[in-house]
């Protein structure tokens, strides 16, 4: 008795649609990746009772001719494979010629589409995996398909999908975003029970990711670059302080399409090593493209695991990318990382070398004294060393105070005092006519002087002053001014390249702002984040504030602190330059309210000292002056009224 025989066709594609489609999402993301091939620029996805009634896919994609349509059915039928060798050099999505055939087995499927050119298009109705007839219609270019009733002639397979409508649909929701964050190019629509849940215009990546995730993301996206002979990294990930134990904002992508893999996962975890609290993950969203012959798609029928030919040597890239993002925020030490000069560093042991390094060598018969290494142009050790190889012929440069005047005047009063200010320099050496260029030195040396003054014998006074000398100039500054200025300036580096540090609160202090007051901070989400706050938007006007900025007191009351910055910037229609200068003016403002009355003279030394690093030392970023001149004629005078 034979006991082996062929399966009929419809079980065959049954027993291949568990592989395939074994829930709605699955449905779903076949068909959306299916639309994408056609070249679709607008996909419309619609589903009913967790997509077990109804599950509708819509397209302006290519369309089909009436016999494509009908052979699209057919399991294993493909436009996109010829040869074995195809398998491996794939640019598109579905492939394998089983979606539609295994969807088709265990659902009620009606498919209406028409190529451009074509008067009218073709209906196709397939139930049970059986054809059902075909007849022309009229529709718009593009695919419409609907798939009703999954499961119904399964009923083993029917139950497991029963039930929790809810779970359904999130990962509907789920498979939608996947798609969706890969392709922002591209117009998508998303409706649950008829009722519009995504609306997506055509974008960029960020945008596509703010708009898919929430603005909340936008504060905390970082971006990953990497282009090597080998792979390339784009993407972003989350800052260190935005991790948390529960994340799902977590997705890889290999060549336009979605995959898992654990391996990253850790690999970008570990480029976390130390910055994240043990247990936290944090959210990323990477975009690696490898040649099409580098990956493998083929492993699972889901095509969500790949292998890489060359998997080790992306790991180690993808985390030396991760963390050099993290360094240039200043998560991490920073050493170097401008491309000048850039070079691919191989994995150890790897085959495929990116480069040959080159042997150190040592010469072990160098003597600087030997004859061949004598300079013949350098000054003899017997003549007498001057100082400049430039002979000094006595002609004096004119006289350059080592400090200008101080006064309270406005900061574009032309005596106002411009420390940082490196045009003196050049003006100094090309006023030849007044110096000669013999005496250029001179002036390099006079402007020096002037560049590189500093607060000495400094003494505090109990009213929030100091007194001290600059430049050999008896000055009377105030601390609270001198500490605006720092402020200002510190701010003002976090908001153009990077981010303030981050107080975070034991406890999060939540906050009820305005319509208008809400939406004002979320679009200035970014800004906030850069200047040290930790926001959670909670919507309806809710914030929770998770962490504060460090430079700031923590006596500062928040709330009036976030309603001022808030109020600062309201004008609207400010450049982004001038709305940053604005908000780290409030910052420092605030920081800076009721400082310096008991600082001791150490803190005030240093206070002075950071001063000295600033661009101006002179006005606070308001025009009020810093500090002012006490002249011998000044103390003279007081003193004759005495």
């Amino acid at each position: 008795m034979n006991r082996i025989q062929l399966l009929p066709e419809i079980v065959a594609n049954q027993i291949a649609a568990g592989e395939v489609v074994n829930s709605p999402s699955n449905v779903v993301k076949e068909m959306m990746e299916n639309a994408l091939d056609a070249g679709a620029s607008c996909v419309r996805v619609n589903f009913h009772n967790g997509g077990k009634d109804l599950i509708y896919i819509a397209d302006d994609g290519s369309g089909m001719s009436a016999v494509d349509a009908r052979m699209a059915f057919d399991r294993h039928a493909t436009s996109k494979i010829r040869s074995i060798e195809d398998v491996y050099a794939l640019h598109t999505f579905g492939f394998r010629g089983e979606a539609l055939a295994s969807i088709a087995a265990v659902a009620e499927v009606e498919l209406k589409t028409r190529c451009e050119g074509d008067e009218l298009g073709t209906q196709t109705f397939i139930s049970g995996g059986e054809f059902r007839g075909q007849s022309p219609v009229s529709c718009s270019k593009g695919s419409q398909f609907m798939v009703r009733n999954l499961f119904y002639n399964v009923p083993s397979r029917r139950k497991f999908i029963d039930g929790d409508n809810s779970r359904l649909a999130q990962h509907i929701k789920q498979e939608f975003m996947r798609v969706a964050l890969c392709n922002p190019e591209v117009q998508f629509e998303l409706k649950q029970n008829d009722a519009l849940l995504y609306s997506l215009q055509p974008t960029n990546r960020a945008s596509r990711i703010v708009d898919l995730v929430g603005r909340h993301i936008k504060q905390n996206l970082l971006e990953v670059e990497v282009d090597t002979s080998v792979v390339r990294i784009e993407g972003f990930v989350g800052r260190p302080s935005a991790a948390k134990r529960r994340n799902n904002e977590q997705y890889l992508f290999v060549n336009g399409r979605y995959f898992q893999s654990p391996a990253m996962q850790r690999t970008i975890i570990r480029a976390y090593e130390k910055l994240i609290p043990e247990g936290s993950l944090p959210s990323y969203f990477i975009y690696i493209t490898v040649p099409p012959e580098q990956v493998d798609v083929n492993v699972h029928p889901q095509k969500t695991t790949v292998k890489f030919a060359d998997n080790d040597l992306i790991l180690q890239i993808l985390q030396a990318a991760v963390r050099e993002t993290l360094a240039k925020t200043g998560a991490v030490p920073m050493m170097d990382f401008s491309d000048e000069g850039h070079v691919d560093i191989p994995v150890m042991g790897s085959s495929r070398g990116v480069y040959s390094e080159p042997r150190t060598a040592t010469n072990k018969s160098y003597n600087p004294f030997s004859a061949e290494y004598i300079d013949p142009t350098a000054p003899s050790p017997d003549v007498p060393f001057t100082g400049f190889d430039v002979p000094y012929d006595g002609l004096s440069a004119p006289a350059v105070s080592p400090m200008q005047s101080i006064s309270f005047a406005e900061p574009e009063d032309e005596y106002t005092l411009h420390s940082s200010s490196q045009s003196s320099v050049i003006e100094y050496i090309d006023d030849e006519d007044e110096a000669g260029e013999q005496g250029v030195f001179e002036y390099i040396e006079s402007a020096m002087v002037a560049q590189t003054r500093h607060f000495d014998d400094v003494m505090t006074l109990a009213s929030g002053y100091a007194v001290a000398l600059y430049g050999g100039r008896c000055v009377v500054v105030s601390l609270r001014r001198a500490r605006e200025r720092i402020l200002y300036e510190d701010m003002l580096k976090s908001l153009n390249c990077g981010s303030a540090p981050t107080q975070r609160m034991f406890f999060a202090e939540e906050l009820t702002l305005s319509t208008d007051e809400y939406e004002l901070m979320e679009s200035h989400a970014t800004e906030f984040a850069a200047l040290g706050f930790e926001v959670e938007y909670r919507g309806e006007g809710h914030i929770a504030v998770n962490g504060r900025p460090a430079l700031l007191d923590m006596a500062t009351p928040l709330d009036e602190l976030i309603y001022e910055l808030l109020h600062g910037i309201e004008e609207g229609n400010m450049p982004l330059d001038e709305e940053r200068r604005r908000l780290a003016s409030l910052m420092a403002r605030r920081g800076s309210s009721g400082y310096g009355r008991n600082l001791r003279k150490e803190e005030a030394k240093e206070l002075l000292k950071r001063l000295e690093q600033c661009d101006d030392v002179s006005f606070t970023p308001t025009g009020n002056p810093i500090m002012a001149e006490l002249t011998a004629e000044e103390i003279a005078a007081k003193l004759t009224r005495c």
